[in-house]
């Protein structure tokens, strides 16, 4: 796409061209004006565009010709229809046809501004998907192993790029699911210790005295059921990473011995009377507000700040929604080389779905969504049919196309709507618990504000297991 959007503006009457020019003349757009459908084929035969806007109703060639022309010729162009002549059987005729909206006149310029960039980024996420479809190569994660070109994961790029050649300690920031572990190795596989080990620990799935044996380990006889010397992370580690993740959830009395540790790279085994010292790099993770937790008393203020050294936040996935088509693609081919299926692509359907989802639980999410995809899948192309999030969303979606002839069918459809999105609400917050809980019920409950004895009827009324 060029560095600016083209833009076709399509009507008879020279007022409506002119107030729609200056509407959106505000916007990064080259704008191209035609005074009748005729005029619109012969510049749509010379160039393309990435949206059209067309009135429906002009005296020399209307609306629908223009449409069906750019459907048969042009299909990436979106193409917004507007009239003075509104009705639900014209609305619906030009939809089925392949307009991208519908806009009835008078419309304000909030909304005429809307609708074309919804349009743009839609034409943008079926070009993406083409291009990617299309791509002789699969997509490969570079040497960062971070998929994606938009300005939020570049900068994390950068960043990682800047502190790998240290031995600073990092600290990522991030939801679950965005790739914590994943910038963490990037952060390895980038310094003078590539070539020595990497160790990952989650720190939220164990408690304070399995922590600390964990990292430090113990000597024979130092409790009950110590019948042999164990050797600690921190010990196997030497020369390496060692990787902490969800450090949030750790005992105020560990943060004392990791705050100790970064001082001078020394601890003492569970049992031990002799400081052991190592060359490691720690990095550290969480998807927590470490400072909320330091004001509220459960963290640590020292270890905060000897911590926040050098930060690195990765954006959740919704917030870089132009990636979603070269992460999926990037999944797609993973998981159809590993299953043996021969999948090219995505419909635009199915990409338009994938981006304009929320995406509670970020990469992962994702991944397990085209995983499954790639299971169910029965053709050369994933369909909203093959995918998850798509169940509830169909369902929804066609009632709201519904058009009630009374006022009892208005209420009826209403009541329906309300109770369908409810239940999708619901999983959605039931689902999003449990992922940031690592799927501990009583934890999840307790984050959420919930009873545990209301959140598991909750997830028995959605058919949820813990697993």
């Amino acid at each position: 796409m060029p560095d600016k959007p083209e833009l076709l503006i399509v009507d008879d009457e020279p007022s409506i061209l002119a107030n729609c020019e200056k509407i959106l003349g505000k916007l990064n757009f080259n704008i191209t004006t035609a005074s009748n459908g005729l005029e619109a084929l012969t510049l749509l035969k010379a160039r393309s565009f990435d949206v059209v806007i067309t009135d429906l109703k002009m005296s020399r060639m209307g609306g629908m010709a223009v449409l069906d022309h750019i459907r048969e010729h042009q299909p990436g162009t979106r193409v917004i229809v507007m009239t003075g002549f509104a009705s639900v059987a014209s609305a619906v005729e030009v939809m089925k046809s392949g307009a991208f909206d519908y806009l009835p006149k008078p419309f304000t310029p909030d909304e005429l501004r809307s609708v074309t960039l919804q349009a743009l980024e839609n034409a943008e996420t079926g070009r993406r998907n083409r291009q990617l479809m299309e791509s002789p190569s699969p997509i490969k994660a570079v040497s960062h192993q971070l998929v994606g070109t938009s300005d939020k994961i570049r900068k994390v790029v950068t960043m990682i790029e800047k502190v790998a050649p240290t031995d600073s300690t990092v600290l990522i920031c991030g939801e679950s699911g965005t790739g914590k572990e994943l910038v963490a190795r990037a952060v390895h596989a980038n310094s003078s210790r590539r070539d020595k080990v990497f160790f990952a620990l989650d720190c939220g799935t164990l408690s304070k005295t399995l922590l600390e044996s964990e990292l430090f380990g113990y000597r024979k006889g130092a409790f009950t059921g110590a019948d042999r010397d164990k050797e600690g992370i921190f010990s196997m580690a030497d020369s390496g990473t060692v990787f902490l993740d969800e450090i949030g959830n750790i005992d105020r009395e560990i943060q004392g011995k990791l705050l100790r540790f970064l001082e001078n790279r020394e601890f003492i085994e569970i049992g031990g009377n002799q400081p052991r010292k190592v060359n490691i790099r720690l990095i550290f993770a969480t998807n927590r507000n470490l400072q909320d937790m330091v004001d509220e008393g459960s963290f640590r203020e020292d270890f905060y700040y000897r911590i926040f050294v050098y930060p690195i936040l990765i954006p959740p996935l919704r917030e870089r929604r132009t990636d979603i088509p070269s992460i999926a693609y990037f999944f797609l081919n993973q998981f159809s080389e590993t299953m043996g299926k021969r999948i090219k692509g995505f419909s635009d359907d199915a990409m338009q779905r994938l981006s304009r989802h929320d995406w509670p639980g970020n990469i992962r999410q994702l991944r397990n969504v085209i995983e499954r995809a790639v299971i169910l899948a029965d053709h050369e192309e994933i369909t909203p049919k093959d995918m998850a999030l798509s169940w509830e969303s169909n369902e929804v979606e066609q009632m709201l196309d519904m058009v009630p002839e009374t006022n009892e069918e208005f209420k009826k459809l209403k009541k329906e709507i309300r109770e369908k999105a409810v239940i999708r609400i619901e999983k959605n917050f039931l689902l999003n618990a449990l992922t940031k809980n690592k799927g501990n019920v009583t934890q999840a409950a307790k984050n959420a504000g919930l009873q545990r004895s209301n959140f598991q009827n909750l997830m028995k009324k959605h058919g949820i297991k813990k697993k």
